[in-house]
């Protein structure tokens, strides 16, 4: 038969070997727990730092990116402008070179019509040169006609038109002179009629002047009567202060006592006019 203290004792020590080895296993398995834990710590620590790290990292390229972004849209911007800039540029040479061919063109146009006018003034003046030489010619075999840098003077002195002393009526003879003037000055056209009165030495200046003046008037009233255009015909007594010929015999009196025809050509101008007997 068993001995019941011994088998209580056997039990007591089989208890506390397990006992004892569950301690341990338990130990073992803290001490294992907790430097997994400590390592699983470990590796969310790194992990964090990791992310920190990463984050960082995304934020740096972020702000890149943004600077990079603001980069490209500043040279794209520099792009469209400096291309807005060569389309301006090539625009304005465009328009200049247009600018300038217009301006050539124009040039051209006026040059060719500036020649065009001055070949039409040269055929005109050509042309009027050869009425009043013309017109010289043919007065001239009425009585004395010379060319001056206006047109032309007639002189109708005292072996043409002669007045009688302190008179300033027409003769017969002088009325038929004249018609052959006004025939002369009917065949053209372009000018204008002036007609100067002179008398001699003799007599105060106002009455002789008042004296010219009259002669004058009575050849315009005749030449008119023979068909000229009275507009274009005017008249100027001078009086005695401009004679022919110097001296106060009767021949040079009578031959100051003297009516002068200026024939001014209108279609060329001239700077001045005639202005008596004077000029040549």
């Amino acid at each position: 038969m068993a001995n019941p203290g011994r088998q209580n004792n056997q039990g007591t020590l089989f208890f506390s070997i397990i006992t004892g080895l569950v301690l341990l296993l338990v130990g073992i398995i803290g001490f294992l727990g907790i430097r997994a834990v400590n390592s699983l710590q470990d590796q969310l620590d790194q992990t964090q730092e990791r992310l920190a790290e990463i984050s960082v990292r995304i934020d740096s390229l972020s702000e890149k990116t943004e600077i990079a972004r603001s980069i490209a849209q500043d040279a794209e911007e520099q792009a469209r402008q400096a291309a807005i800039g060569r389309l301006r540029a090539e625009a304005s040479r465009e328009i200049s070179e247009a600018e300038k061919r217009a301006a050539r063109r124009q040039a051209e146009v006026l040059e060719h019509e500036v020649a065009r006018a001055k070949d039409e003034v040269a055929r005109i003046k050509k042309e009027r040169d050869a009425e009043m030489n013309r017109l010289q010619a043919a007065l001239n075999r009425i009585a004395d006609t010379r060319r001056t840098a206006l047109g032309l003077v007639m002189n109708l002195g005292s072996d043409t038109i002669n007045f009688d002393f302190d008179k300033a009526n027409l003769r017969p003879e002088n009325k038929e002179l004249l018609s052959r003037v006004a025939g002369v000055l009917l065949t053209s056209s372009g000018y204008r009629v002036q007609i100067f009165g002179h008398t001699d030495n003799i007599g105060t200046d106002e009455y002789n002047q008042e004296l010219s003046l009259r002669r004058a008037e009575a050849v315009r009233d005749y030449l008119v009567e023979a068909g000229l255009d009275p507009s274009i015909i005017t008249v100027k007594g001078f009086g005695k202060s401009n004679p022919l010929v110097e001296g106060t015999s009767a021949a040079a009196r009578a031959k100051n006592r003297r009516v002068e025809i200026g024939i001014i050509d209108t279609v060329v101008t001239y700077d001045n006019v005639m202005d008596g007997a004077e000029e040549d």
